[in-house]
């Protein structure tokens, strides 16, 4: 392979590369699904995304042949992107696969001698995990997803499981927050507990020196108005709220 950029030595203009070929992975989705639809309108055959995630340089001082590669905030929003574009087309999508767990690529977990480091990638699947057999529910924009270099900067997808709600969000915009209005409908819903990950740079990592750079934090920006859910999320970060079902 090529030079692919180094994972944690990057800037604006990479940032936003990177997060535009991440989200092309729901045209990719879109289509073949839609040829599949053609020939399958019952949906009795699944689609399966062999493997996807970020592959940048390995770290300097590494094995290149082992393809070790640090985590960086920017890695937490691939997978945010990734994951909402999965959940928005689980009726055809069965299986996606990241492309390594440990120490390689867009790796969930890093090791250091004895160490054993969660990445930022390892927060957004853990954050994402109460959408696992869950109801999938509509999440729908009245008006155009706010955008920057061409990009669509705001996602989000929702479900119900075991009396909750949970609703992700993710705000791909590098320089400005963003207040969310979702009009709940279908449900009377409880008190929102919201959590958010982000940093203070788009290339924070965690390491075994400091593996909590980048964790989730309560969200306190979170709050119901009658039937509309409120949310400030911050620059380049990546939300869930969860709502008790008071029915």
């Amino acid at each position: 392979m090529g030079k692919q950029g180094s994972a944690t030595d990057f800037g604006v203009d990479e940032y936003y590369w990177t997060m535009a070929k991440a989200a092309r992975i729901e045209e990719l989705i879109a289509g073949h699904a839609r040829v599949m639809d053609a020939y399958d309108p019952k949906k009795t055959v699944g689609l399966v995304l062999g493997e996807w995630g970020a592959w940048f340089d390995p770290e300097p001082g590494t094995n290149p042949a082992f393809l070790f590669q640090q985590s960086t905030m920017r890695d937490a929003l691939v997978a945010s992107t990734h994951l909402d574009v999965f959940h928005r087309n689980a009726d055809r999508l069965v299986i996606a696969n990241i492309g390594q767990a440990v120490n390689v690529l867009q790796a969930v977990l890093l090791t250091d001698g004895a160490a054993l480091v969660r990445t930022p990638t390892y927060h957004v699947f853990a954050m994402n995990k109460d959408h696992q057999d869950a109801d999938s529910l509509a999440v729908r924009l009245p008006d155009p997803a706010p955008a920057r270099r061409g990009l669509t900067t705001f996602s989000s997808t929702a479900s119900r499981k075991d009396g909750h709600v949970l609703i992700s969000l993710t705000n791909l915009d590098a320089a400005n927050g963003l207040t969310v209005e979702l009009d709940l409908r279908g449900a009377r819903l409880g008190d929102p507990t919201a959590t958010v990950l982000t940093a203070g740079a788009l290339n924070a990592h965690n390491t075994a020196q400091n593996p909590d750079a980048v964790r989730p934090a309560p969200l306190g920006e979170a709050r119901i108005e009658g039937s509309v859910l409120r949310v400030r999320l911050p620059p380049y970060a990546f939300a869930t709220v969860k709502l008790p079902v008071l029915e």
